[in-house]
């Protein structure tokens, strides 16, 4: 097989790789820091996407959408932690878990009755049309431009947390509210924005997988699939986990999608066996 179709493949692997790090972020945060586990996050994907293509629309431009729509569906997010996931604090896991299964739902269905079932095509800004000869072949300058995008949120998501006031904060808070609540800070305000920044990161992956694909009420689906696969394999709260399984789980799809297509949907559920046939508590991960 020629060594260029490989490597093409294996930029297109990294591509995929980075929305479902970005996506799967997301999901590690609020698992990590507040502990829930948000099955409504592939819905919140899904409305990032929508509502980056509704601002892209009303303004003409794809960078209105790239940038506003992070900011509106982190401060939905927001709203929902408020009213539906904080008063359930303290109670059993499976009570968030439930209540945002049942929320993923409502959003989808939402969703079909404002912009209809079909798929809408989300279009490539003009300035990121075309190819990019890298010497090995030739690939798309979006996806490089996704590439791009995800590496420097990942670069301002680890300066704000680790060089930041505020990032001090939310690490310590993960670790023991209690302690942090008897020094003063309002737990519940981190837990607030925390909350909010997952799903802002959720639906900055929505936008920035909208001109790979079309945008449709069930393209959250295989995302969330992904995304807990994602978090699994790296590890349940481990942001570097997260970062390193991402990419290793879009390469394992592309590839496999060359040399075995039919292979390319169950790959992911192999590889997540193998790592906890291996190590249970995941790449990063620690045991409880």
């Amino acid at each position: 097989m020629d060594i260029e179709l490989i490597l093409m493949q294996l930029f297109s692997g990294v591509a995929l790789g980075a929305i479902l790090v970005i996506t799967a972020l997301g999901l590690s945060i609020i698992f990590g820091m507040l502990g829930v586990v948000n099955f409504a996050h592939g819905a919140l994907f899904m409305v990032g996407a929508y509502a980056g293509l509704w601002v892209a629309s009303l303004t003409g431009s794809f960078w209105w959408g790239l940038l506003v729509a992070p900011i509106m569906t982190g401060v939905f997010g927001m709203l929902i932690e408020f009213v539906l996931i904080r008063p359930l604090y303290g109670r059993s896991i499976d009570d968030p878990l439930l209540l945002t299964f049942g929320l993923s739902y409502v959003l989808v269905e939402a969703v079909r009755m404002i912009f209809g079932s079909d798929g809408i095509p989300f279009p490539t800004p003009s300035q990121l049309t075309g190819v990019v000869d890298l010497g090995v072949g030739f690939f798309p300058l979006y996806r490089l431009f996704v590439i791009g995008v995800v590496l420097a949120v990942l670069l301002l998501l680890w300066l704000g947390l680790e060089k930041t006031r505020f990032g001090l904060i939310v690490r310590a808070g993960a670790r023991d509210p209690t302690i942090m609540r008897v020094l003063g800070v309002d737990i519940s305000k981190v837990w607030l924005l925390v909350f909010g920044l997952g799903v802002g990161l959720a639906a900055l992956g929505g936008v920035l997988a909208g001109p790979m694909r079309s945008v449709s009420p069930e393209m959250g689906s295989l995302v969330l699939a992904e995304a807990f696969v994602v978090t699994v394999i790296g590890g349940l709260g481990s942001l570097l986990g997260s970062v390193v399984a991402g990419l290793l789980v879009g390469i394992a799809i592309s590839m496999t999608a060359l040399f075995a297509p039919e292979m390319a949907t169950i790959v992911m559920f192999a590889l997540m066996a193998i790592v906890l046939l291996i190590r249970p508590q995941g790449l990063f991960g620690k045991f409880a």
